[in-house]
């Protein structure tokens, strides 16, 4: 313990890692320095450095990330239609690995010998934390106070905060059951009722969707403009990253979009429930799946939906920064070069439809081929039969040898 000298903590101004920084002044002696991103999260974070401020820290980091979130991390992520385990797009797990890179950048700034984070020793985030860590920096010291602490419930938080003077600020009106973590890619829940697999959602749970049943009776269509694999334009404006996802998180949230109810295996070895908004994120797969329709080959189509599960895993588990995952990524990214063109889409009632699909310069769709009208010539339907044969050849042979002799 007395070798740690500073340490950066990932930093929310809330009672658990409020906790935290003064657990770590206590118990290591050390200078804190705080860092908390804004990825989109919809929250006020500047009160954060002023509870910071009152508890001792000098150094206090509080950045804007939401453009690096989405164009390095949301991005790269939907160009491979990555969805873990059928359902989930993910939302927490993409960005753990931005938050443990900045906070390890902060620690070589600031000349800190350690991070550390408030993620519980049940979940998967102190794993994705703590890998991004050692890849990025592999003789870095990490703390993870709730493998170390013995204050195992919000009542213990509660107190110590009280026998410290810590201030917590107790919002008026009925507290949420849910433990939730939000970015601009989406909002969770877990906790509370959810708990009970057989219980119901309630209603009021829902904080950024409306739902389905009480979505517009008239539907919203919009175009999306692909260049490279990446959403670059809404309905023909051009948009930073950060601007396509709030726009589409509107807009779809708008329409009931993106509402999921799931339960998931986590990385440490437990099923755990979870319910998630993630209405632009929805709107995304959709699109970009039906843009690859147009302009990807097919083998390679096939190819990318075969190695998906592959990443999916990686980045769900927290190897968002091993070579496996760069690996993939690069061929990923090499075939979306010609990923260009444009998607139609029909939001209503919590369902997303792919109303056309266009590419001017890269579409592998060729209408005088695929035409059940007169080819001209294009096509000879005669050279099918050869093609049936050869491919029918080992059945042929196959179901020979099971005739009665």
């Amino acid at each position: 313990m007395s070798k740690i000298k500073k340490v950066v903590l990932a930093y929310s101004g809330g009672l658990d890692t409020s906790v935290i920084l003064k657990w770590l002044q206590e118990r290591y002696g050390c200078e804190v320095v705080t860092f908390t991103a804004d990825i989109g999260q919809r929250e006020e974070l500047e009160s954060a450095r002023a509870k910071a401020a009152a508890l001792g820290v000098r150094e206090s980091y509080i950045e804007d990330l939401r453009e690096e979130f989405a164009r390095d991390f949301v991005f790269p992520m939907f160009r491979a239609n990555t969805v873990y385990e059928g359902e989930y797009l993910l939302g927490t797990s993409i960005a753990r690995p931005l938050i443990a890179k900045r906070q390890v950048e902060i620690a070589r700034e600031t000349g800190a010998d350690a991070v550390a984070h408030g993620a519980t020793g049940k979940g998967n985030d102190q794993v994705r934390f703590e890998l991004g860590y050692y890849a990025l920096n592999p003789d870095i010291h990490v703390i993870a106070p709730w493998r170390e602490w013995d204050l195992t419930s919000r009542e213990a938080l509660l107190a110590y905060a009280e026998r410290h003077g810590i201030p917590v600020e107790m919002k008026r009106g009925k507290k949420s059951p849910y433990s939730m973590d939000a970015n601009l890619l989406h909002i969770s829940y877990e906790g509370g009722v959810l708990e009970d697999p057989w219980a119901e959602a309630e209603e009021e749970m829902w904080r950024w969707s409306v739902s389905p049943e009480q979505a517009p009776g008239a539907p919203a269509v919009i175009e999306i403009s692909y260049e490279q694999g990446d959403p670059v334009a809404i309905d023909g404006h051009r948009l930073t990253p950060a601007t396509v996802l709030e726009t589409l998180n509107d807009i779809g949230a708008r329409h009931g979009v993106g509402r999921l109810d799931l339960v998931e295996n986590r990385y440490v070895g437990m099923k755990s429930r979870g319910c998630y908004e993630t209405p632009g994120g929805t709107v995304l797969l959709k699109a970009h799946r039906a843009i690859e329709s147009l302009t990807l080959d097919r083998e390679v189509a096939h190819l990318k939906d075969e190695i998906m599960p592959r990443y999916a895993s990686l980045i769900y588990n927290g190897y968002w920064w091993s070579p496996e995952r760069q690996l993939l990524q690069q061929l990923i990214d090499a075939s979306q070069i010609r990923v260009n063109g444009r998607v139609r889409l029909k939001l209503y009632k919590g369902g997303v439809t792919v109303l056309g699909r266009m590419s001017e310069h890269d579409s592998l769709f060729e209408p005088r081929i695929a035409t059940f009208e007169d080819d001209q010539g294009t096509y000879r339907q005669a050279d099918a039969e050869g093609f049936i044969k050869l491919s029918a050849l080992r059945l042929r042979l196959a179901a020979k040898l099971r005739e009665p002799r």
